[in-house]
C-alpha cells in the first residue's frame, strides 16, 4: 500500500512539474521596440509562451456571495522583445464578446488587461502578494481598458492599422498610454504620472482574439528590469461578466528572461517550484486545519466568504507566498473582505495602531515536513483550463 501511494505521489508531482509555468524569453532586437503595437511585424521574430490565467474574485457589493469553484481558467499567450533601453510585451487571449467603454464616465464594464512587476524582486522569499502588491512590497501596475477609439477593434489589414494609428502617432509625436500605478495593496495605490509618458499600451480585437501590447523602459525611476530575469503577472478582465462578480483572470509570477543576459537563475527556479511534499498528507492536513473556514476543490462546507476561497490558490500563488501565509498570516491580508457584506466573518481585526491582524491563527507550530506537504497540496488547487484558448 505504501509503495502504491508513493508511486501515485510521484506521478502527481510529475504532472505538477509538467504544468509549471515556463519562463518567457525576451528576444533582443537591434531596432526600437518602445512604440510597436499589437499588429507590428516585429513580433514575427519572437516565440509565444502559453500562460494560464486563473479566476480570482473580488467581493465589493453588499451581501454579494460569489463562488469561483465552477469557473474555468483561461489560456493566454505572450511574446517579449527588448532593445538596449526598452521592453515590449504582446499578450493574446480569446474573448467571444467585445466590451468597450463608451466615454470617460460610462458604467459599461470594459474588457482590459494589466501587467504588474515587483519593485524589488532580489529576495525570492519576499515577493509581493500576486495581486496589487502588499505592505512594504510594492508593485508597478500597467493597466489598460478597451475604450471607445476607432483603432481598438477590427482592423482589416496592416495598412489600415498604420494609417489610422501608427502614422498619426509618428506625425503628431503623441503617445496613447495606459495608466501606471504603484501599489502596496488595494488601500495604498497611487498613480505615477511621470512614468506614464514613457509607456505605450494598446489593444486590438480581431477574429475573437484580443491582442494587447505594453512597451516601457527597462529602467525608470520606480522599476529596474535590467537584472537578467524579472517576474511579471498578467491580468485580464472580461467586461461581459456581471458587475457583481468582479472576476478577473490572473497568472502567477512568471519569469521573463532577457535572452543573452546573465542572472536570475535562482529566481526562475523558485517561480517554477510546485513543492516536493506528500500531496495526500497535505490534503489530510488541509481538511483538518483549513476546511472549517476556507472553501477549496475537495471541501466546500465553509460558509461562503468566511475566508478567502482557495479553489485556485495553487494557480496564482508561488510556493514561498503559501509558506509565509501559513506561518504568519498577518504579513499579507488577502484583499476582498467587505465589512458591510461580511460583518459576521471578519478576515482581520485592527490593533491599537490601526494595523490589520489576520483572524486566521498562525500555524508556525507545524513541523517543516507538514508545511511542505500542505503547500504541495495547495499547489494542486487549480481550475481546469477551458478548451478554448488563445492558440489557433
Amino acid at each position: 500500500m505504501f509503495k502504491i501511494k508513493r508511486v501515485l505521489t510521484l506521478l502527481l508531482l510529475l504532472v505538477l512539474v509538467a504544468n509549471a509555468q515556463d519562463q518567457i524569453n525576451a528576444m533582443k532586437v537591434p531596432g526600437n521596440v518602445s512604440k510597436i503595437g499589437p499588429l507590428s511585424r516585429a513580433w514575427l521574430s519572437a516565440e509565444y509562451t502559453d500562460v494560464v490565467l486563473y479566476p480570482h474574485t473580488i467581493i465589493s457589493k453588499i451581501n454579494s456571495e460569489v463562488s469561483i469553484t465552477d469557473k474555468k481558467a483561461k489560456k493566454a499567450r505572450i511574446k517579449a522583445l527588448y532593445d538596449a533601453e526598452s521592453l515590449s510585451l504582446l499578450i493574446e487571449w480569446k474573448d467571444t464578446t467585445v466590451n468597450v467603454q463608451e466615454g470617460c464616465c460610462s458604467k459599461t464594464q470594459a474588457d482590459g488587461f494589466a501587467l504588474q512587476f515587483p519593485v524589488v524582486y532580489s529576495d525570492v522569499e519576499k515577493l509581493p502578494y500576486i495581486n496589487m502588491g502588499s505592505k512594504d512590497r510594492a508593485v508597478i501596475v500597467h493597466l489598460r481598458k478597451a475604450a471607445e477609439q476607432k483603432r481598438d477593434v477590427y482592423f482589416q489589414s496592416m495598412q489600415e492599422y498604420f494609417d489610422t494609428y501608427q502614422k498619426p502617432v509618428e506625425e503628431s509625436a503623441k503617445i496613447d498610454y495606459g495608466h501606471v500605478f504603484i501599489s502596496e495593496g488595494y488601500r495604498f495605490v497611487e498613480e505615477i504620472k511621470g512614468d506614464s509618458s514613457l509607456v505605450l499600451m494598446d489593444m486590438v480585437y480581431k477574429d475573437g482574439t484580443w491582442k494587447a501590447t505594453l512597451s516601457r523602459p527597462l529602467k525608470a525611476e520606480y522599476l529596474d528590469l535590467t537584472n537578467g530575469t524579472f517576474p511579471v503577472s498578467i491580468v485580464t478582465w472580461d467586461g461581459n461578466l456581471s458587475k457583481v462578480e468582479h472576476v478577473e483572470y490572473i497568472s502567477s509570477w512568471i519569469g521573463i528572461k532577457l535572452f543573452g543576459m546573465s542572472g536570475g537563475d535562482k529566481l526562475q527556479e523558485s517561480l517554477k517550484s510546485q513543492g516536493e511534499g506528500d500531496i495526500y498528507n497535505g490534503k489530510k492536513l488541509a481538511m483538518e486545519n483549513c476546511a472549517a473556514c476556507h472553501n477549496f476543490a475537495d471541501s466546500v462546507t465553509a460558509p461562503v466568504n468566511m475566508a478567502p476561497d482557495l479553489s485556485n490558490v495553487g494557480g496564482y500563488s508561488p510556493v514561498q507566498y503559501l509558506v509565509e501565509s501559513i506561518i504568519d498570516p498577518s504579513i499579507i491580508i488577502t484583499p476582498g473582505y467587505n465589512p458591510k457584506a461580511q460583518s459576521n466573518f471578519p478576515w482581520y481585526n485592527l490593533d491599537e495602531t490601526g494595523n490589520q491582524i489576520s483572524t486566521m491563527p498562525s500555524y508556525d507550530w507545524m513541523d517543516e515536513k507538514s508545511i511542505e506537504d500542505l503547500v504541495t497540496y495547495f499547489k494542486t488547487l487549480k481550475a481546469e483550463v477551458e478548451e478554448q484558448s488563445a492558440n489557433k
